[in-house]
């Protein structure tokens, strides 16, 4: 039984590993600020007597003082925002999370001697001018925008990462994830599966931002989990930034008018203008997952929207009964 690290543990990723790591038998602590996780992610592990939730923000140096006396065997390192709505509305806070939040956690898997996975992103490669985008690709970032925050700090947080492996021999690996998504993504995310769902179930209009012709590749929850325990697990992996994601590509009106039809919504499409420094296109090319990892993702998209969108559909039921009982407890 490991003794495994999970930062971010209350997120949307960090909750569905931590509930994978704690069916495998492991032994968790789950460490989160709850600036944006939620604890009702973990309500299902909270009882488990090989978990414990630690509040704290990694950004802190005593935060990790829980861990002093302790063991520790891996680390995933997945503490931040991660939707443009939280990212940009706490943008300094995500700055130092992924840098000085970077740095604690790595410290502490140097001194415990414990493997690191460093949760980067695919947005990294900002406004992508090779496409689809390998590993080796090195970006198109705006520093000067709204955005940058986060691609940023987190291509810094790779720069933390390649320092503590090369010079300090900690054994680390970085996965670049692209968009992820499934029944557990916060309906208030504001990321675009989340919103065209919330809005299609409820029959508002479904935002569309731009033409709708930029694209993107989605990934179900499940099968990144898989990716990121596979790159922790691998011992090629060390020292190497692997991208994590779907290669299945489409467009977002594509997907605005998937969601549509499997939610038989009456919503209509509307267009708003795009956002500033907003990708065009987003494809990964997974050769080396699939060459180092044996992984590649294996749930399609109509699927996990279906899994995605019964779920909300029971959430959002639950919602209004809640709402119903407590008007009237008032009268």
């Amino acid at each position: 039984m490991k003794h495994i690290v999970v930062t971010g543990a209350a997120g949307f990723l960090g909750s569905h590993l931590v509930q994978s790591l704690i069916h495998q038998g492991h032994r968790v602590t789950g460490i989160d600020n709850l600036s944006t996780g939620i604890l009702r992610n973990l309500e299902e592990v909270m009882v488990n007597p090989r978990f414990v939730f630690h509040q704290a923000d990694v950004t802190q140096p005593d935060s990790l003082d829980i861990l002093a006396d302790q063991q520790v065997h891996e680390i995933y390192h997945l503490a931040s925002p991660a939707s443009p709505k939280f990212y940009q509305a706490d943008s300094i806070g995500t700055i130092w999370v992924n840098t000085q939040g970077t740095y604690h956690m790595l410290e502490l898997a140097r001194k415990k001697e414990a493997r690191f996975l460093y949760s980067s992103t695919s947005e990294a490669y900002g406004d992508p001018e090779i496409h689809p985008q390998p590993e080796s690709y090195r970006g198109n970032v705006n520093t000067w925008g709204p955005r940058a925050c986060y691609d940023e700090a987190k291509r810094l947080g790779e720069v933390f990462c390649y320092e503590y492996y090369t010079k300090q021999q900690v054994s680390v690996r970085v996965a670049r994830i692209f968009n992820t998504y499934s029944s557990g993504l916060r309906n208030d995310d504001g990321r675009v599966i989340s919103n065209f769902v919330t809005q299609a179930l409820t029959g508002q209009d479904i935002t569309v931002y731009g033409d709708g012709s930029q694209t993107r590749s989605f990934c179900y929850v499940d099968d990144n989990i898989r990716g990121l325990q596979a790159l922790m697990a691998e011992d090629k992996a060390e020292g190497e930034i692997i991208n994590i994601g779907n290669p299945t590509e489409y467009s977002i009106l594509e997907v605005a008018y998937l969601v549509k039809q499997l939610t038989g919504s009456d919503s209509n499409i509307v267009f708003l203008p795009l956002p500033e420094d907003d990708p065009k296109v987003r494809r990964p090319v997974i050769d080396k997952a699939r060459e180092i990892l044996n992984w590649e993702p294996k749930i399609a998209l109509e699927e996990g929207l279906g899994r995605m969108i019964q779920h909300y559909r029971t959430m959002l039921l639950q919602e209004r009964v809640q709402v119903q009982e407590t008007s009237s407890n008032r009268c």
